[in-house]
């Protein structure tokens, strides 16, 4: 089981919860404690996550990034709203409508970029498509961005400031997918605060279990007024938990010592080793500049096969306009080792 785990680069969903989360949830497992968020694992996630962000924040949990992205997006979002994001979107493109379910309807409104990574001139044209007078049409209200995006991409804070800038001229709330938000912050260098609020961000959607958590994610919401009724509306949605201290022991885990941060070092580290030794060979070509732990590159399907039969897991990926050939996505993950890249660029050698 462990050697099919360790030749598994098909997602960072699919390795095990780390042991410092499981050691968390261990700890949370002990006696009696309050339900539904009043207990202390809960409150401590409160100030642990305020001194991580350098800002006075609300930390709702939930299992899902799915509920996350959408309940967060709910929250800032009205059924006859638009929330512009880009055309590779996770809400738009894995989460099976459960945006529009959970605004009560409102739509998605894509943006097409080269790289997964929305110019910000391309949002000013769009929002100018869109204007607010128009009241036969939905009135954008919402802007979604992914850090790091859905071909691995990664914004810098500048770029990010210029597109919430833009959004907020107009009026509209910003939202971050960050389900690989650490991975990012580790390759840009740069403080959790410079990644998020500092940049104009207004509701982040964490992501915890591709980075070594078992089943926890979180929503956190740096407007104290727009977190007001957000209990209500998690519980309506069906994610208020009521044993909640295992999903706060596991997001505490993960915040406290800079776990998150560290795990998602190990998975950039190996997603660069594994782009490097590709991109030296010449039968391989990398679609995007790795920047976090996912890797996009077109192989020939000789090769494809010919791991396959080694073992090895990995997905195909719907090949991008100008791109000929088949490309796959090989990512890499905080259980991801030197031996395990090797491996896999040995056997593609041959």
């Amino acid at each position: 089981m462990v050697e099919q785990i360790r030749k598994n680069f098909s997602s960072d969903n699919v390795v095990p919860a780390c042991p410092a989360v499981m050691s968390a949830l261990m700890a949370a497992n002990e006696g009696a404690a309050p339900a539904y968020g009043a207990d202390a694992w809960t409150a401590r996630l409160q100030q642990v996550a305020a001194d991580v962000f350098q800002h006075a924040v609300q930390v709702f949990p939930v299992t899902t990034g799915t509920a996350a992205n959408a309940l967060a997006l709910a929250a800032i979002t009205p059924p006859y709203g638009a929330v512009l994001c880009d055309e590779s979107a996770h809400i738009v493109q894995s989460e099976c409508g459960a945006p529009d379910f959970y605004t009560g309807g409102a739509r998605l409104l894509t943006i097409p970029s080269e790289d997964g990574r929305m110019d910000p001139a391309a949002l000013s044209y769009v929002l100018d498509r869109h204007p607010a007078s128009n009241v036969q049409d939905n009135l954008p209200t919402t802007l979604s961005l992914t850090q790091a995006t859905e071909w691995g991409t990664v914004y810098d804070p500048a770029r990010i400031a210029d597109l919430t800038a833009r959004a907020r001229a107009r009026g509209l709330a910003v939202h971050l997918d960050g389900a690989r938000l650490a991975n990012a912050i580790v390759h840009l260098g740069c403080t959790p605060a410079e990644a998020t609020w500092k940049a104009g961000i207004d509701v982040l959607a964490l992501g915890a279990t591709k980075n070594g958590a078992m089943a926890a994610e979180a929503v956190i919401i740096f407007d104290p007024a727009r977190a007001e009724q957000f209990a209500r509306r998690r519980k309506r949605g069906g994610h208020g938990w009521s044993k909640q201290r295992f999903l706060s022991a596991q997001l505490l885990a993960c915040l406290e010592d800079d776990l998150w941060l560290n795990n998602a070092r190990q998975a950039n580290a190996m997603a660069h080793r594994l782009a490097g030794g590709l991109f030296r060979h010449p039968g391989a070509r990398l679609v995007y500049e790795t920047q976090a732990n996912e890797i996009f590159v077109m192989l020939p399907d000789r090769a494809i096969a010919h791991l396959r039969a080694a073992g090895f897991v990995f997905r195909d990926w719907p090949t991008p306009l100008g791109v000929e050939g088949t490309v796959v996505r090989l990512v890499t993950s905080y259980y991801t080792r030197v031996a395990d890249v090797d491996a896999f660029l040995a056997t593609w050698r041959k």
